[in-house]
């Protein structure tokens, strides 16, 4: 399943994961709040991400049906896939550029490389 998300709907599904389950209602109010949307515009976001089968608006009841996790895995493999050539190494250097990581950071990183590795 393809979990590209669009920034709007991103910042939707970011509001949703934090308070789900939450009444639509409610969530109209977020948005307002949050994003300046109107009631309409927020329920066509609904109506578009459920087609998609990534949220469910059921009695009024919005939930997620794909992980924050989800997305953001889908979505840093198909920019390492489209700008990098599908390189972590290439990835990475161009991420850090001329940043110099901590020790915690570079522990962090190196037990992660350590768990991926066959």
């Amino acid at each position: 399943m393809e979990y590209k998300l669009f920034d709007a709907e991103y910042r939707l599904m970011d509001i949703i994961w934090e308070r789900e389950p939450v009444n639509s209602t409610q969530l109209c109010r977020v948005c307002l709040e949050r994003l300046g949307w109107k009631k309409a515009t927020t329920y066509t976001m609904l109506r578009k991400l459920g087609e998609r089968g990534l949220l469910q608006n059921e009695n009024a009841t919005v939930t997620a049906l794909v992980g924050r996790d989800q997305v953001r895995q889908y979505e840093s493999q198909a920019v390492v896939e489209r700008g990098f050539e599908g390189s972590l190494p290439i990835f990475l250097t161009a991420f850090l550029g001329r940043r110099k990581l901590t020790r915690e950071e570079a522990a962090e990183l190196k037990q992660i490389i350590e768990e991926a590795t066959e």
